[in-house]
Order: C-alpha cells, then sequence, then structure tokens
C-alpha cells in the first residue's frame, strides 16, 4: 500500500509489513531477510534522507551526487530522536557522510561509524535498485 510518508514528507513511500530481524540482520523465528520496496528511485533527490518505515523500524535512505543510494537507522544514537534522515548530505574526503540535524555527529553513509566518536556507529542496511525501485534488506 502507497502512501504519503508522514516521517519525511515524500510520496509513494511503500509502507511493508514483513518479518522482524535482530539488530545484526540475522533472522528471527527462522525467517530469512529479503529485500523490501521503499520508493522508486525518482523520489530521492540527490544530496537528500527520506525516512521510510521498514519491518516496523525506521530507516533513512539518501541518494548521493554521484547517485549512490545508502541506509541507514534513523535514529540519532546521541538525542535518540528519529532524525538522521533530515540530516545533511555530505562527505569529509572521499567519504560519504551525513551529519545529524541534532548535535552535528557525522555518520559514514557506507558504514554506519560516527566520524568524531570511534566508539559510536548506527545500524546500515544493505540498499539496491531493481526495477527503478529503492529496496533496502531487513
Amino acid at each position: 500500500m502507497s502512501a504519503a510518508n508522514p516521517l519525511s514528507g515524500a510520496l509513494d513511500v511503500e509502507w511493508c509489513v514483513v518479518p522482524h530481524h535482530s539488530r545484526d540482520n540475522a533472522p528471527l523465528n527462522g525467517i530469512q531477510p529479503r529485500w523490501v520496496v521503499v520508493c522508486p528511485l525518482g523520489r530521492l533527490q540527490p544530496e537528500r534522507g527520506v525516512a521510510a518505515l521498514v519491518d516496523g523500524v525506521q530507516v533513512a535512505v539518501f541518494r548521493t551526487h554521484d547517485g549512490a543510494v545508502y541506509a541507514l537507522d534513523n535514529r540519532d544514537p546521541y538525542s535518540g530522536a528519529y532524525v538522521l534522515s533530515r540530516g545533511i548530505v555530505g562527505s569529509r574526503g572521499d567519504v560519504p557522510t551525513v551529519a545529524s540535524p541534532m548535535y552535528k555527529q557525522v555518520f559514514d553513509l557506507r558504514t554506519g561509524a560516527c566520524l568524531d566518536d570511534d566508539a559510536v556507529r548506527v545500524a546500515t542496511y544493505e540498499v539496491r535498485i531493481a526495477d527503478d525501485q529503492v529496496e533496502v534488506r531487513r
């Protein structure tokens, strides 16, 4: 079922009900992870993020200026707020990043590592484009 996404304002985000998985993406109850459609690729503006509810988890999905797409947990580990999708997309050297809109910590979009604190990391999710649809693996 497609609907306007109240978390990001994006349109046509696919709301999905699929089995839950643990943080390390290991299946719970013997159910294997699978790809979940989030939105059409055209809905992702370069250098912007959107939030999507995937398997009951808020996921921040980003498209960078070079067309790469990344997915992270939307929860800012410093503030506890679900706001990373509204962060500032940029880079540090060759590393694509997002800066939290709360306290401005910067996270590597590829790994989820906080570039300001080696002890902190947010979950990342595999993402792919299939038939012009953005899919996240949960």
